[in-house]
């Protein structure tokens, strides 16, 4: 079974959608009350919870994205929790979501962002997901689950431009110099990243080594303007930004190897296409 921790998110939707009629098992967790057959359960708050079945693999998608530092520590906070869950459960190996944010500015020159290069984060928030990674990497050790961190790229829909702009606003996009179709960066669509997932939690649920950082997007990188206009969301150029970062690409040569095309293409049609066959466009 695969436990899915934080699932009343928005990664925690995509998944449920896309994970309908499964072939593994999942048990969603979320706070407070929760639909029939989920696990209640505050993390930060109360023990952790035993469960009726066996769990192979913990995926955790709770996380916090802004806030002052106290605010964002609690992602150190939330996957040290996760971790002894997976510990106590029995379960091979946690999951934990991390994002491309812990390379910061690295790779606006164009470079591709690889997992062993070296991580330095430009916002608070990067800082606090690099400072999580190291912690999990401390806390694992002989007797315990398994660890990964998945450094996420933008996702479609759940980001702020598409997403943004199916509520019906008119998105302003930074202008790059030389670059007509605008900032470009790392996405995966919806249904890719929620195949993506269930593929990785396969492989960890029979035991498979998996790397400890792997790069979450589809090869390539796209323009945000070339996906705006795939999507037919009005959007127009605001003014210059001396700090609008040109090209933020993820290496995903790593992924790839282990799921050779699971991730899809950063073709604008291709991504837009996932996001309306995930029936998020019209908020679903």
């Amino acid at each position: 079974m695969i436990c899915v921790l934080g699932a009343n998110g928005r990664l925690g939707g995509i998944l449920r959608r896309g994970w309908q009629g499964g072939a593994m098992p999942v048990l969603w967790q979320g706070r407070g009350v929760v639909p029939e057959g989920w696990l209640s359960w505050a993390p930060l708050e109360a023990p952790v919870p035993a469960l009726a079945g066996p769990v192979s693999v913990v995926l955790a998608l709770a996380g916090v994205t802004r806030g002052d530092a106290v605010a964002l520590a609690r992602n150190t906070d939330l996957a040290l929790a996760a971790c002894e869950a997976a510990r106590i459960w029995g379960a091979r190996r946690v999951f934990l979501c991390s994002s491309a944010a812990v390379y910061g500015r690295n790779g606006a020159d164009g470079r591709k962002l690889h997992e062993d290069a070296p991580a330095h984060p430009a916002s608070d928030y990067g800082h606090a997901k690099l400072e999580m990674e190291h912690a999990v990497a401390a806390w694992a050790g002989a007797g315990r689950p398994a660890v990964s961190v998945l450094r996420i790229g933008n996702v479609l829909g759940a980001d702020a431009v598409v997403g943004r702009g199916r509520r019906g606003e008119v998105v302003r996009l930074d202008p790059v110099p030389g670059q007509k179709d605008g900032p470009r960066r790392s996405y995966i669509g919806p249904l890719a990243l929620a195949r993506v997932l269930a593929a990785l939690c396969a492989r960890a649920a029979a035991g498979e080594a998996l790397p400890f950082a792997i790069n979450i997007a589809a090869p390539g990188a796209v323009g945000m303007a070339d996906l705006l206009t795939a999507a037919g969301i009005d959007w127009q150029w605001g003014p210059e930004n001396p700090g609008v970062l040109p090209h933020v690409e993820l290496d995903t040569a790593r992924l790839e190897a282990l799921l050779p095309g699971l991730a899809g293409t950063s073709r604008a049609e291709a991504l837009i296409a996932d996001w309306r066959a995930a029936g998020m466009e019209e908020g679903a």
